[in-house]
């Protein structure tokens, strides 16, 4: 029997402010407004570019906890895998501030790394020609 496909993931990310994020991703990254909730001073939205996805959401109970700051060596929140990590639009690659510049990595990806306002920190690349 064939076993269903996962055609994608979405990470899930607390943030301070759902408009400021959606705002970074759209104007940094070229991502798209998928939803948000409500219209005006949204609590929660999805915001995309191609088959990738971040599920936003705000609580001014909650603040967001990337996970490079529960522990140093968990540095990534979320990995966008890309064949050709430098291929990124020439635009993009100037707006974004990148945390780590296209690099082999340590633990055998290579690629770039971007925070966003709320320090959580996406991967963009692919496992390393050098790796196991």
């Amino acid at each position: 029997m064939a076993r269903a496909k996962t055609q994608a993931i979405s990470p899930c990310f607390i943030v301070s402010n759902v408009d400021q994020t959606i705002a970074f991703y759209r104007d940094k990254l070229g991502f798209e407004t998928r939803f948000r909730e409500p219209e005006q001073a949204p609590f929660f939205g999805i915001i995309g570019r191609d088959g990738a996805q971040i599920f936003i959401k705000s609580d001014k109970a909650v603040s967001p906890l990337p996970n490079s700051r529960r522990h140093p060596f968990m540095r990534l929140d979320a990995l966008s895998t890309r064949q050709t990590p430098m291929r990124w639009p020439p635009n993009l690659r100037n707006m974004a501030a990148f945390s780590a510049p296209l690099k082999d990595t340590h633990d055998g990806l290579r690629g770039f790394e971007i925070r966003d306002p709320d320090g959580y920190v996406l991967f963009f690349g692919r496992p390393s020609p050098e790796a196991p």
